[in-house]
C-alpha cells in the first residue's frame, strides 16, 4: 500500500505542475491586456487635448473677426451720418478719384474699340463676298467682262489691305483691354483694400480716444495695442498704394503712346491707300497679320 500510494503521488505531480504553469500564462495575458487598455485612455486624452486646442483657435479667431467687423459696420455706419470723424489724404484722395474717372474713360474707349473692329470685320466680309460675286458675273457676262473684272480685282486689293488694318486694330483693342480690365482694374482693387484699412484704422482710433477719455487704463492699454496693429496696416497700404498708383501712371503713358501711335499710322495709310506705309508700320510695331481662316479673332471671343 506505502508503494501504491508513492506511485500515485508521483503520476498526479505533472498534471499539478501543468495546471499551475496554465494559472501563470492567463495572468500574464490578463495583465497585458490591463496594460494595453491603461495604455489607450492616453492616446485619446492626447487627441482631444490637440483637438480642444484647434476648436480654442477656432473660436477665438471668430472672436476677433467678429469684434472687427462689428467695429468696421459701426464706424463706416457713422461716418455715412456724419457721426464719426474719418482720416482724409486730401492728396492721395485726389488721385483715387482721377483714376476711377480715368478707368470709365478707358473702359468705355475699349467699348468703341470693340465695335469699330467688329463692324470693320464685317465690312470686310461684305466686300470679299462683293469680290467673289463680281468675279462670277465678268465671267457669264462677255460684253462686261473688263469691267466686272476691274471692280472684283479692286475689291480683292482693298480687302486685303483690310486684313492689314483689322490686326492692327485687333492689337491695339488686345493692349487696351489689358490696361483697362487688368492693369488698372488690379490698381482698383489695392485701392479698396487701402479702403478698408482706413475704416478699420478709424474704428480702433476712435475707440482708443474714448477710453483714453474715460480714463480706463487697462482698457486704453488693450485699445492702444490693437490701434498699432491697424496703423501699421493702414499705413503699410498706402504706401504700397502710393508706389502702385505711381507705377500705373508711367506703364499707361508708355503703353498708350505707342498704342495710339499705330491706331494714327495704320489708319492713315489704309485710307490714303499707301498699301506700302501700312505694311512698313505692322513691320515697325512687329503686329503678326492674321492668315485667311486662322480662327475667331480676339473681339469675337469677348
Amino acid at each position: 500500500m506505502p508503494l501504491i500510494s508513492a506511485l500515485v503521488r508521483c503520476n498526479s505531480t505533472p498534471n499539478s505542475l501543468s495546471d499551475k504553469n496554465k494559472s501563470y500564462n492567463q495572468t500574464n495575458s490578463y495583465t497585458n491586456q490591463l496594460d494595453t487598455r491603461q495604455a489607450m485612455p492616453s492616446i485619446n486624452g492626447t487627441q482631444q487635448v490637440v483637438q480642444g486646442i484647434e476648436a480654442g483657435a477656432k473660436i477665438d479667431a471668430l472672436k476677433k473677426w467678429t469684434v472687427s467687423t462689428y467695429k468696421y459696420t459701426k464706424q463706416m455706419v457713422s461716418e455715412k451720418m456724419g457721426r464719426r470723424a474719418r482720416t482724409v489724404d486730401t492728396e492721395l484722395e485726389k488721385h483715387i478719384q482721377a483714376l476711377r474717372e480715368t478707368q470709365l474713360r478707358y473702359a468705355n474707349l475699349l467699348k468703341l474699340s470693340k465695335q469699330l473692329t467688329s463692324q470693320f470685320s464685317n465690312l470686310l466680309v461684305t466686300q470679299k463676298l462683293l469680290g467673289e460675286a463680281l468675279t462670277d458675273l465678268s465671267i457669264k457676262s462677255p460684253d462686261l467682262q473688263d469691267e466686272f473684272n476691274q471692280n472684283a480685282e479692286l475689291q480683292k486689293i482693298v480687302s486685303k489691305s483690310g486684313d492689314t488694318l483689322l490686326s492692327a486694330l485687333n492689337f491695339f483693342t488686345e493692349n487696351l483691354q489689358t490696361l483697362s480690365g487688368k492693369t488698372i482694374d488690379d490698381t482698383i482693387m489695392t485701392i479698396r483694400d487701402y479702403e478698408s484699412a482706413r475704416i478699420e484704422y478709424d474704428a480702433y482710433r476712435t475707440d482708443l480716444e474714448a477710453y483714453e477719455a474715460q480714463g480706463q487704463s487697462f482698457k486704453t492699454e488693450e485699445a492702444r495695442k490693437e490701434f498699432y496693429i491697424q496703423r501699421d496696416k493702414f499705413e503699410s497700404l498706402r504706401n504700397n498704394l502710393q508706389i502702385k498708383m505711381k507705377f500705373l501712371e508711367e506703364n499707361k503713358v508708355k503703353v498708350m503712346r505707342k498704342q495710339l501711335l499705330i491706331l494714327h499710322n495704320a489708319q492713315a495709310a489704309y485710307f490714303s491707300g499707301n498699301k506700302e506705309e501700312l505694311e512698313k508700320t505692322m513691320k515697325e510695331f512687329h503686329i503678326r497679320v492674321m492668315s485667311k481662316g486662322e480662327g475667331t479673332s480676339f473681339l469675337e471671343t469677348h
